[in-house]
């Protein structure tokens, strides 16, 4: 039965993985908690903390959101206010945007009474998101590889081991996405294409078997990274300082501004590996989350 207010929490995500553009991806234990509740006027309210120049394009996203739903789910559209809080810092590369929509639809999901499954809410998502790198990982959780096969998103997900730490930097400056995504070429050459192409295999490979020590070496990057370092010059000094402490390796998260470094060990001390590079930033030592998108 259709019900009054709806809450879900989406885990923040981590994409790219460093080779793997656009494609490999990860939930991580950062969570934002989404509510919805009808209203009795038309259109949408953010009942949430956010500065007046985020408001009208966070508006705008969130009604392009529940307009794209309730086409989808073939339910009339009704007003609602929404509130967006919790972890997952906005322009830092960890997936706030694909928190927002896919909590905004899956709230508005269950107040009407779940016309949508889990697969069709990720569907959804990737086709706002323009891909599905960060929409896979957070509605279901664990690592994913995942891309557009015709006109529909394909995703496959593996558990993560819990001894994996994922030392998460996150600088206190934002990165803005369509900018980042402008620095990256539009052609790449032969052996820089096959290098990405190997080390996102073996990324792949590493996360299906468990193996995470065969990651070493993988997360060298030459498609995006190299060219978005302009916008976060620390970044290759900040990864070769966590491998010097003990990671296995680390990438520039999403299109930045933040970094992580995976390790087995000594989470602590290459965070403060890490940090002494980039002091002006904020550290967590985060696990994979396993469940993706839940309701509370």
């Amino acid at each position: 039965m259709p019900i009054a207010s709806a809450t879900v929490r989406v885990p923040g995500t981590t994409a790219n993985l460093g080779p793997g553009f656009d494609t490999l991806g990860l939930a991580l234990r950062l969570y934002n908690r989404i509510t919805v509740r009808r209203s009795d006027r038309r259109g949408i309210g953010i009942t949430s903390p956010i500065d007046e120049p985020s408001r009208g394009p966070a508006t705008a996203m969130l009604q392009e959101a529940a307009t794209a739903f309730f086409r989808t789910a073939k339910k009339p559209s009704f007003g609602f206010d929404i509130a967006i809080e919790g972890e997952v810092p906005l322009a830092r590369g960890l997936g706030s945007s694909v928190t927002a929509r896919l909590g905004c639809t899956a709230a508005l999901n269950r107040i009407v009474g779940e016309p949508l499954d889990r697969e069709a809410l990720f569907q959804l998502v990737s086709r706002l998101e323009g891909h599905p790198d960060n929409a896979a990982p957070a509605t279901f959780g664990g690592f994913t590889a995942s891309t557009l096969v015709g006109d529909k998103a394909r995703a496959i997900r593996f558990p993560v081991p819990t001894t994996a730490r994922f030392v998460t930097l996150i600088p206190n400056f934002e990165v803005s996405t369509p900018m980042a995504r402008k620095l990256v070429p539009q052609q790449f050459s032969k052996a820089d294409t096959v290098h990405c192409l190997t080390r996102v295999a073996l990324i792949t490979a590493a996360f299906a078997s468990g193996n995470l020590e065969a990651l070493r070496g993988c997360f060298d990057d030459r498609i995006h990274q190299p060219y978005r370092e302009e916008l976060i010059p620390q970044l290759s000094r900040v990864i070769r300082a966590g491998e010097k402490a003990g990671a296995i390796g680390g990438w520039l998260s999403g299109s930045g501004s933040t970094i992580i470094c995976l390790t087995l060990q000594n989470p602590e001390a290459v965070a403060r590996a890490m940090h002494r590079v980039l002091p002006d930033s904020s550290m967590h030592l985060l696990q994979a989350d396993s469940t993706g998108l839940k309701g509370l």
